[in-house]
């Protein structure tokens, strides 16, 4: 088979390299991909945003199947293109995709199916957005409704950060269309948990939990980024995944099914266990960046065969296996990200080892040399026995990479160590 990944980032480079180990692909290509991704696939330089550049190009190399890995292409629209076009395609069609696009229809669709999520409130003018808060109080978290790669989102410690929040979003069009609506929530207290699921229309298949960690700096602090680092297992929060399945996933997606919305792709259910029990936060409809790269390496069946029974509809007839070893994957930032920060740093000590992976996430080859470019530069992701030899192979691993100004955090998967 030939099978194509759509996508240039960490997530993508980890779902390449777990493509690349099954037997059945004969050429894996990736669009646009990157320098690490180009040593297992031929990478294509073509625009995701140019749909009918992308068929023409699968018709013509015969692509049994492109996988997306992103979510702007998937609330653009790709998968219909691609589906209208008589090509085989995995990922969620442009309607199911407003899960992510938009947290207000997400909401919409918890309220109505009983899924337990916190109390929110969504504005498109700044007055009676201030004044919720006002009524309200802090903390009290504000979201664009969206898509903001993962930095729409502020949790507020008082009414005047909540004020500020507002301002950029509605008066200063931070994040242009996505901010042009804001999402208000209660502030939701307890620890964050990812769980990713393989959806098929009514059949659905959970994989291991992983937790990420979003703020910038240890300890949680700082403002969100598109994830600093995540591990799997989550042993101190696993007791709760018969009341997620069943609470949560179960009817979300029966909800969908009955909404008239044919959900094919991965279901991310971004969670808070708090004292009243789980609750969402989010759902995305792709698989999580770095989730992916903590997942995919405990994974032990052949992907490219779950994602063929997805789109088939035989989901049902999969069972999912795991390694038992732990994964723990650390990402090293760009100094200044997820504010302003510079690229075209020169990048050395890149030799992979036997237990980890390095997935490349914001590269280009410059000349030649392999050069920072983006705020994500590179996830390291490593295996152990436990989560304790898994994080310390890791951050063995970061003291040998070097480039200027490089940054990260040091307490990735502590709270369950």
């Amino acid at each position: 088979m030939k099978v194509a990944v759509l996508g240039s980032g960490g997530r993508e480079h980890a779902l390449v390299w777990k493509l690349s180990q099954s037997p059945r692909i004969k050429d894996l290509f990736c669009v646009p991909g990157n320098p690490g991704i180009a040593q297992l696939a031929k990478c294509v330089p073509l625009s995701l945003d140019d749909h009918q550049s992308l068929i023409l190009w699968a018709k013509k190399e015969e692509i049994s199947l492109t996988v997306v890995g992103p979510e702007d292409p998937l609330s653009n629209g790709i998968v219909d293109s691609f589906q209208a076009a008589g090509l085989k395609i995995y990922g969620p069609n442009q309607k199911a995709a407003q899960l992510e696009s938009s947290k207000t229809f997400a909401k919409q669709i918890m309220q109505l199916h009983g899924v337990p999520t916190a109390k929110s409130a969504s504005f498109t003018e700044l007055g009676s957005a201030l004044r919720y808060v006002e009524e309200n109080g802090a903390p009290i978290v504000i979201k664009a409704d969206g898509l903001a790669a993962g930095k729409g989102v502020t949790v507020a410690s008082s009414i005047r950060e909540a004020e500020v929040a507002l301002r950029a979003s509605l008066e200063k069009n931070r994040f242009g269309e996505a901010g042009s609506t804001v999402l208000i929530e209660e502030f939701l207290d307890g620890e964050e948990m990812t769980l990713l699921s393989f959806v098929s229309g009514p059949d659905y298949l959970t994989m291991v939990p992983s937790q990420d960690h979003k703020p910038v700096f240890d300890g949680d602090l700082g403002p969100n980024t598109g994830g600093m680092g995540a591990y799997s297992p989550v042993p101190h929060l696993e007791k709760w995944l018969p009341e997620i399945e069943e609470t949560i996933i179960d009817p979300m997606v029966k909800g969908l099914q009955q909404e008239g919305i044919d959900f094919q792709g991965i279901l991310y259910t971004g969670l808070m266990i708090t004292k009243d029990g789980p609750k969402v936060v989010e759902f995305n409809v792709r698989f999580g960046d770095p989730e992916a790269q903590v997942i995919l390496p405990r994974l032990q069946n052949d992907l490219l065969e779950i994602l063929e029974a997805s789109t088939a509809g035989g989901l049902s007839s999969i069972k999912l296996t795991w390694k038992q070893e732990a994964c723990v994957c650390v990402i090293a930032a760009s100094g200044g990200y997820p504010g302003e920060y510079k690229t075209g740093f020169p990048i050395s000590g890149l030799k992979s080892g036997a237990n980890d992976m390095v997935f490349h996430a914001g590269t280009k080859i410059v000349g030649t040399n392999l050069v920072t470019n983006g705020g994500r530069v590179l996830n390291v992701s490593s295996l152990g026995e436990s989560l304790t030899q898994a994080r310390t192979r890791a951050y063995e691993r970061l003291q040998n990479i070097h480039f200027e100004k490089m940054h990260y955090r040091t307490d990735i998967a502590s709270k369950a160590i």
